[in-house]
């Protein structure tokens, strides 16, 4: 069962009206203009060689920043070569989806060795196969909370405004009523959820760490949680699991994350892979494929789809998901990239993240109009106060080759990662002092 594609153009206006839309072209309109092309525009007629010449032209204007400050939810992170070379084999390009899986043994060992790695980085029990992305991981969890008493979900205030927008339209189209949680100081207060929570709530979603780069206290916001019996759901970088509790140790029900710092480039927005792992209690409810490992009439060791019919193409009638394209391949990605660091070499990662980060706040929140907003512990993003039009600042920084940290509320969200080397920070801190002192 794949997606479905309109075939006629009957069909294609139909579904445009039914979104109030008149042309494709207003589904983009979301889109700034300068970044839409439209047409190619190639005369026909055209050789190969002279139209790869010209969309080669034409790719030159995609900047291209050797040095980056900007995380809020993308990450630049230093991907070992090995990761590309395994995942790059024909065998793993062209496998898509297990859906003979007594002979797809090889994909469904690669994604029965991904969940036991997410499980293992997340202190959880269970596993899926992966999802899209991380707002839609955080979506669907929110759809596996759902009890016929409990339905409303809680949804912290700081949490990426673009996941954000995601769980709104899951909880619009689901019928669930949704609450934003109060932030105090850029993080949320205990205090504010207990005053929030009701009987009936079935969930509480919040994200370590959260879009400020702040430090949530997870346990404590877990413990309100379940003291109404309600479910507690942690979004989560991976790369902080390298060097802080997980979510597991925190006691929250179920943990989902954007795994592109997981060895997946930027790539100008994705692919990307949404990781979901949950306790056993929660595993029926669980969206996506689950591999089991087992054994064969031989007692040979042999892996299959399990707990099937909670998936769409079993008992669709029933079905709480729509997950259904295959995301074997950024998954296992994920699974090489974490094979290569190791244990060790995560927590290296991540306590270089974290060295950085704070060297760099440091530096920029010393500097006159530069003050960190924000006093709670943070990982490897902090916000800034911004003195001068951020607009201005970003195209200033433009100019040296730096991608500018993401405007917040007239301040700016900087990321420091591994990649950011001391003297690409001295450099963003002399030309913040040049800002500060005009």
């Amino acid at each position: 069962m794949g997606s479905y594609i309109p075939n006629s153009a009957a069909e294609q206006q139909a579904m445009l009206e039914s979104l109030g839309l008149h042309t494709p072209a207003e589904l983009f309109d979301h889109l700034p203009p300068e970044t839409r092309i439209g047409a190619l525009e190639i005369p026909e007629g055209k050789s190969e060689l002279e139209v790869r010449a010209q969309v080669e032209a034409l790719s030159e204007k995609n900047r291209r920043f050797p040095v980056i400050f900007r995380g809020a939810g993308a990450y630049n992170h230093y991907i070992p070569s090995i990761v590309h070379s395994v995942t790059s084999k024909k065998e793993f390009v062209t496998a898509y989806t297990p859906y003979q899986a007594e002979i797809s043994q090889g994909v469904l060992q690669s994604i029965f060795e991904y969940q036991t790695m997410i499980c293992q980085l997340t202190g959880m029990e269970v596993s899926n196969a992966s999802v899209y992305d991380g707002a839609v991981a955080a979506a669907e969890a929110i759809v596996m909370c759902q009890e016929r008493k409990r339905s409303r979900a809680l949804v912290s205030g700081a949490v990426n405004p673009q996941v954000l927008t995601v769980i709104r339209t899951y909880c619009d189209s689901h019928g669930i009523p949704m609450e934003l949680l109060p932030v105090e100081d850029g993080r949320t207060a205990p205090a504010a959820l207990a005053a929030a929570l009701q009987a009936d709530d079935a969930c509480v979603y919040i994200q370590q760490p959260n879009y400020f780069g702040l430090l949530e206290d997870c346990e404590s916001l877990t413990q309100e949680t379940h003291k109404v019996g309600a479910k507690m759901i942690l979004g989560v970088d991976p790369i902080f699991l390298g060097l802080f509790k997980t979510p597991g140790e925190c006691g929250v029900d179920i943990a989902v994350g954007e795994g592109q710092s997981l060895g997946l480039p930027m790539g100008f927005g994705g692919p990307y892979l949404g990781f979901m792992a949950c306790t056993q209690a929660m595993m029926r409810r669980l969206p996506g494929r689950i591999v089991g490992e087992t054994h064969d009439a031989k007692g040979n060791r042999a892996y299959v789809l399990t707990l099937q019919a909670r998936e769409q193409h079993i008992r669709r009638e029933k079905a709480t998901s729509s997950i259904c394209s295959n995301e074997a391949l950024c998954a296992m990605t994920a699974s090489v990239y974490l094979a290569a660091m190791g244990p060790q070499g995560l927590a290296d990662c991540a306590r270089q993240c974290y060295n950085n980060a704070h060297y760099a706040a440091q530096a920029v929140g010393s500097l006159p109009g530069f003050a960190l907003r924000h006093t709670g512990p943070f990982f490897q993003e902090f916000v800034t106060e911004c003195p001068v039009e951020p607009k201005a600042l970003e195209a200033l920084l433009e100019k040296e080759g730096i991608l500018c940290g993401q405007i917040v509320d007239g301040g700016i969200l900087w990321c420091v990662t591994e990649m950011n080397t001391k003297a690409q920070i001295d450099r963003l801190v002399e030309i913040l002092k040049e800002v500060a002192t005009k």
